[in-house]
């Protein structure tokens, strides 16, 4: 057992410690019942004996009545990491989901989220996360990290990465979400975990993927493969709707898994604590039955579809298919209110038919929402 006063200068909070008690109705402490608390203009400090491993928690939640924590809060206090402590990368909608389920599971742990600025950190705080800024030194290392942030917002993708494995202490699991991306098919034809990658220096987008994944492996990570992420306000269908039209083949096959599955996928994948794997995640369900390639199905499986282009006096006539059929699932759940004109395009590349049935079997793992229609509460 030891013992550990930890003290707050009032400086680092907005607000006065002029009445403890309204001070103390804003924040809550999970400590063992020897803890002692105590008040003053000049610091807020307790004591309290706690073992190394399972240490006493303590959260606090910010309140209008003390403001927002000045800057952002310390990454950790001094020998205050415990076993089951989460570090963020990239706490969006996807790290948001796992930062709930992770708790729900870890009930005492302390979770971290680590952003490119500060815009959405009282969101965070609010959510018992805290946050800091790329950057930020971190004063102890973290057992559990996974990276959820998008290339797109950084010049140097792998280096993030290679940064964010220096804040893993070894222990627990990294996992790094990556996408579906590398897998070297583009004829709609089968794909999955053993599928060969892309070639570097065939394609800047799968150039940084593939980098980024080899920095995880090398420091002992492990990789997700994810397929399109949606939920009800965000995803593939929602992006076509607000565009009525869209310039992309409607022969593409789509690959999804739900926001909250591609969580639950990545929590058991760190909780397996297993080392320089990759995984893949999808729902197994492309959006369709139908193999619908050139020439290879019969004249009965076809459905013809003609749109009259508003933009020109142009019609166009197209096969029924995948990208389609994701929209045609969203009219007939009838939770939208817009409709969707037409996909227009016949030159870009086909898609891939993902299956993660290998993942399955070894995590032991099953999605909750099995297919896009089943999610939406309607028939195939």
């Amino acid at each position: 057992m030891s013992t550990i006063t930890v003290c707050i200068p009032s400086s680092r909070i907005r607000g006065r410690l002029d009445s403890p008690k309204k001070f103390i109705s804003n924040f809550s402490f999970c400590l063992n019942s020897s803890a002692f608390i105590s008040f003053s203009r000049r610091f807020f400090s307790f004591s309290t004996s706690f073992s190394v491993i399972n240490r006493p928690l303590l959260k606090v939640n910010a309140s209008s009545t003390v403001g927002a924590l000045e800057g952002e809060l310390e990454a950790s206090f001094a020998g205050m990491v415990g076993a089951n402590d989460l570090l963020i990368v990239g706490p969006g909608v996807l790290g948001r989901i796992v930062a709930e389920k992770w708790r729900e599971e870890h009930p005492g742990c302390q979770i971290y989220g680590q952003t490119m600025t500060s815009d959405h950190h009282d969101e965070l705080v609010k959510m018992g996360i805290t946050p800091s800024t790329k950057g930020t030194p971190v004063s102890n290392k973290i057992p559990y990290v996974i990276f959820c942030a998008p290339p797109s917002r950084t010049p140097d993708y792998p280096g993030d990465v290679r940064e964010a494995t220096l804040n893993w202490n070894g222990e627990g699991s990294f996992v790094f979400t990556s996408s579906s991306a590398p897998y070297d098919c583009s004829d709609n034809g089968s794909c999955d975990e053993d599928t060969p990658v892309v070639p570097i220096g065939r394609s800047p987008r799968t150039d940084v993927l593939l980098k980024a994944e080899k920095v995880v492996l090398e420091a002992g990570g492990s990789v997700v493969r994810l397929a399109g992420l949606y939920k009800a306000d965000r995803g593939a269908h929602t992006y076509w709707l607000e565009k009525g039209i869209s310039d992309v083949r409607p022969d593409h096959i789509l690959n999804l898994i739900h926001y909250e599955d591609a969580a639950s996928l990545s929590i058991t994948i760190l909780k397996k604590k297993l080392r320089g794997r990759i995984f893949l995640g999808c729902d197994n369900h492309p959006l369709s039955r139908s193999f619908c390639l050139p020439n290879t199905f019969a004249l009965s499986s076809r459905t013809v579809y003609t749109y009259k282009d508003p933009r020109c006096n142009y019609h166009h006539t197209f096969l029924n298919s995948f990208r389609q059929e994701v929209m045609e699932l969203v009219d007939k759940s009838g939770k939208y209110g817009k409709k969707f004109g037409a996909f227009t395009g016949t030159k870009d590349p086909l898609g891939k038919k993902l299956n993660n049935s290998k993942t399955r079997a070894e995590l032991g793992w099953e999605p909750k929402y099995p297919s896009f229609a089943h999610f939406l509460g309607v028939s195939e």
